[in-house]
């Protein structure tokens, strides 16, 4: 005779349990809260689950309230810790299952039926399993716990980093709670337990990572800041050689040979040959004013002959030309 037919009164009262442990849930409930339980087929198929797989007593789903996914189970202590951490293998069966999606491409089982981030508290989990313990039968939770953290340890150990969180990536957050401490203080309150961890903490941070979540802020930070340093030290490095460019074509400024003054840019520019063909100005050793002096002086001295001594320099200039034809005539064949 099967255990639920011999005790119809125990099956009836953990139901009614069930929904009684629910309760104190509603206030994270908006998008979903079944009671009714939920398959979790390690085989077979949604409808017809087979063997290896488990049934969830309570599914919630509140992502709003920072529960995206969360399987229940139930336990009024008559359960052993083998029991338990058997059923803890059934859903790790089931999270671990791929099928191929519509797409073709295979993903987790659970994932088209129900929505979870792929990413949760920076880690990338399987959904979180929550045991919730009513103290009416004969087992003792300060066995029960102990026995069960070390049978379910691969399932849930992290890895520990150097800042010293965990990360506990393709593991199951896997959290105990009692109905008292729940009916009195909520999901909000400090009374959940993870495995692996030694303190009691809201449903929010037990399901969680917060410790990594803050390392992870740090980086962030620290990334930032190693950023803005760089930008600022291109940008100082940047100015520094600025300057030194500066600096050295300032130390190549021209001085005028009769004032001593620096040429302007202007000045310095006219007094070059920057365009092929061009020639320079014909006093290149005097600045701007200095030139204009001259010239007025020159004029005021020798009325008529400036032009006259600028033509004899431009025929200085140019290539002597060859008899029976111009320089150029060597080219034309």
């Amino acid at each position: 005779m099967s255990r639920s037919a011999a005790c119809p009164h125990r099956l009836a009262h953990r139901r009614a349990l069930r929904y009684a442990q629910a309760r104190p849930l509603q206030e994270t409930r908006k998008h979903g809260l079944s009671e009714h339980g939920e398959s979790t087929p390690a085989t077979g198929t949604w409808n017809a689950p087979g063997k290896g797989g488990a049934q969830a007593d309570i599914l919630l789903t509140a992502p709003q309230d920072q529960v995206p996914l969360l399987f229940i189970e139930v336990d009024n202590y008559h359960e052993t810790a083998e029991e338990i951490a058997d059923k803890l293998e059934k859903h790790a069966r089931f999270f671990r299952r791929k099928v191929k999606d519509t797409d073709g491409r295979e993903r987790p089982m659970w994932r088209p039926r129900w929505t979870a981030p792929a990413a949760w508290s920076g880690d990338t989990t399987y959904p979180p399993v929550l045991l919730v313990f009513n103290r009416i039968g004969e087992r003792n939770p300060n066995r029960t716990i102990p026995r069960l953290r070390e049978l379910t340890r691969h399932l849930w150990v992290g890895e520990r980093q150097k800042g010293g969180h965990h990360h506990y990536d393709g593991r199951i957050p896997i959290v105990a709670t009692g109905l008292k401490n729940l009916s009195q203080h909520g999901p909000t309150g400090p009374v959940f337990l993870r495995l692996g961890r030694d303190h009691m903490e809201p449903l929010r941070e037990a399901i969680g990572n917060p410790r990594r979540e803050a390392a992870d802020a740090r980086a962030r930070e620290e990334t930032a800041r190693a950023r803005e340093e760089y930008r600022a030290k291109v940008q100082r490095a940047a100015r520094e050689q600025a300057a030194k460019k500066a600096a050295e074509r300032e130390a190549r400024r021209p001085v005028c040979d009769g004032c001593g003054a620096k040429f302007t840019d202007e000045r310095w520019k006219a007094t070059e040959r920057v365009v092929w063909g061009a020639s320079p100005e014909f006093r290149p050793t005097l600045c701007g004013d200095c030139d204009r002096r001259f010239e007025t002086d020159w004029e005021q001295a020798w009325p008529g002959e400036k032009h006259r001594h600028e033509e004899r320099d431009q025929d200085q200039a140019v290539p002597e030309q060859k008899a029976g034809g111009t320089w150029l005539s060597r080219f034309r064949r």
